[in-house]
């Protein structure tokens, strides 16, 4: 019998001024609104407006990303736990996740433009069967049990490998 490969994805959304789609704009807006507030908190009487600086010369600065966090988790909600733009080979959106990290990569109170946030998104664990070319053959992960009762047939996806998806664990399995 073969090792059964049981894997976890991440993929990393960055989010900044270019960004297009609707979920990505409020998502900005909301966590560059929350950075100019909590900042600005932290900084008085300082001269400190880019994360970089505040992060290097205000003591507690590295709590923004912690602080911001709260204004995403309403959007997080609306995705259902399924990844955005992750897509497998006919088209449709399929990865669960079932956490997710907020990071602050860059910001500045005076500078929109340099707003630039990333969502680490983490799937449920999930059955890596085969890669196929540039493909992930994956499938959700079944117990022995679950197996059976299906007549040993599991649904799986196709997904091509793309920038910003990573495995981030991989588990063998007898």
């Amino acid at each position: 019998m073969m090792q059964k490969r049981v894997i976890v994805l991440c993929y990393r959304k960055i989010i900044d001024n270019r960004s297009v789609k609707q979920w990505d704009k409020l998502v900005f807006e909301s966590t560059y609104l929350e950075f100019k507030i909590q900042a600005q908190n932290l900084n008085q009487g300082t001269v400190f407006t880019s994360y970089a600086e505040l992060t290097r010369n205000v003591p507690n600065a590295h709590r923004l990303t912690g602080m911001i966090t709260p204004s995403v988790t309403g959007y997080i909600q609306q995705l259902d736990n399924v990844m955005p733009d992750i897509l497998n080979n006919v088209g449709r959106r399929f990865l669960t996740f079932c956490k997710f990290q907020f990071e602050l990569i860059n910001s500045d109170i005076n500078d929109r433009g340099k707003h630039q946030v990333a969502i680490n998104f983490y799937s449920n664990p999930l059955i890596w069967h085969d890669t196929i070319d540039n493909y992930l053959l994956i499938s959700a992960h079944f117990t022995e049990n679950q197996l059976h009762a299906e007549n040993n047939s599991i649904p799986v996806n196709l997904m091509q490998l793309q920038p910003y998806v990573n495995i981030s664990s991989l588990q063998y399995f007898n």
